[in-house]
């Protein structure tokens, strides 16, 4: 099993000071994962989603951190890549060059960028996101394995040309694809790539996703593959803050997560902005609680279905208190099916020394658990 860190920049009280040093924060917490035995960390691109994501130049910052580490994988999780985004060839010029010169350590993810704030700033068609996603995704694989690529698809016309450079790879970095509902596990499995899979719901929900996956893969036929190499890794996102204090840990987690859930529902539905005030001594457990029933009676008011997975961001059981209750944790992730442990740390409200210390308590601790079961 695989352990990964995920950075979004989330951030409360947003002004331009915080904003540059949650970056800076960011990249010191990535420094640190490689030193704490982490196999990878991932970075988000959203645009405009204040609060939520601040990362709006990931190739950036995993350049930056490439250029400051020597073994863990740097990974796009993920690349918005509709096409008003970001044009498939320059995606694949750029994950390419980060490839090489980080010696071969990229992995690659796409996804959508499909909230109304985001598409409407660069002009993507909301309707065309997933099909055009998927026609990135075959330019992309294409483009690394031809001496020019020539493509013509149903959404893109490109007459010949080289693309440069090549990455080191062979033959190019394993793709993933951003996974939260059965169908684009389905997808993901047929089109022969990785998923990414947002974790909140809990191990049993992830135990049914994997079932998904494994079933799709099992059933697939290889018409659909996207390139010749396929990747099956099913990597998964779990929260963590992880203290010598259980309780300390479990209420900076909680609240950081409230922060991160409020965020989503902001941009995604339409709901209030996330709260920003951290109150010592709180029962955040109880207020995670009342902020679910808050989103939940949104939807009722809007006449939106309220679906198993509404509130399931507001889930608190993760990984949250001690080393031991992180491990306990992982074990239940483990057995549901994953493969990647993507840690969920630096979440709106929780500060530097809790991600700091919760990167060295999973590398002291946690990580070496798992590395002797290995």
């Amino acid at each position: 099993m695989k352990f990964s860190v995920i950075f979004e920049a989330q951030l409360a009280d947003p002004t331009v000071e915080r904003e540059h040093q949650v970056i800076r924060d960011c990249v010191e917490q990535a420094v640190l994962a490689e030193r704490m035995g982490f196999d990878r960390i991932w970075a988000v691109e959203h645009h405009s989603l204040k609060w939520y994501a601040h990362m709006s130049a990931p190739e950036i910052f995993l350049t930056w951190v490439a250029a400051r580490t020597s073994t863990i994988r740097i990974g796009h999780g993920v690349v918005c890549m509709p096409f008003n985004f970001n044009h498939p060839v320059r995606v694949a010029e750029r994950a390419a060059m980060l490839d090489l010169l980080s010696g071969g350590r990229l992995d690659l993810g796409a996804g959508r960028g499909g909230t109304e704030q985001e598409t409407s700033l660069c002009g993507v068609d909301r309707e065309r996101t997933t099909a055009e996603v998927e026609e990135a995704l075959r330019i992309i694989g294409r483009a690394w394995q031809e001496e020019e690529l020539e493509y013509h698809g149903p959404l893109i016309d490109i007459d010949p040309h080289p693309i440069l450079p090549r990455p080191a790879q062979t033959p190019h970095p394993p793709l993933f694809l951003a996974c939260s509902c059965g169908e684009t596990l389905v997808r993901a499995a047929e089109l022969g790539i990785g998923a990414l899979v947002m974790g909140f719901a809990g191990p049993e929900s992830i135990a049914g996703m994997r079932a998904v996956y494994d079933a799709a893969v099992a059933g697939r036929d290889g018409s659909r593959f996207v390139s010749t190499a396929v990747n099956d890794h099913f990597s998964v996102l779990c929260p963590t803050i992880v203290l010598d204090d259980r309780e300390e840990a479990r209420r900076i987690g909680i609240r950081g997560q409230r922060f991160f859930a409020q965020s989503i529902g902001h941009w995604y539905g339409g709901a209030g902005v996330p709260d920003e005030a951290v109150v010592a001594g709180a029962d955040e457990a109880a207020r995670m609680r009342e902020a679910a029933e808050q989103v939940v009676a949104r939807l009722h008011e809007q006449d939106i279905p309220v679906r198993p997975t509404s509130t399931a961001t507001f889930n608190a059981d993760h990984a949250y208190g001690r080393a031991d209750d992180a491990i306990a944790y992982v074990e239940r992730l483990r057995e549901a099916g994953a493969d990647e442990i993507m840690c969920l740390i630096q979440m709106g409200t929780v500060e530097q020394e809790a991600c700091l210390e919760t990167l060295r308590q999973w590398g002291e601790k946690v990580i070496p658990h798992f590395r002797g079961r290995r």
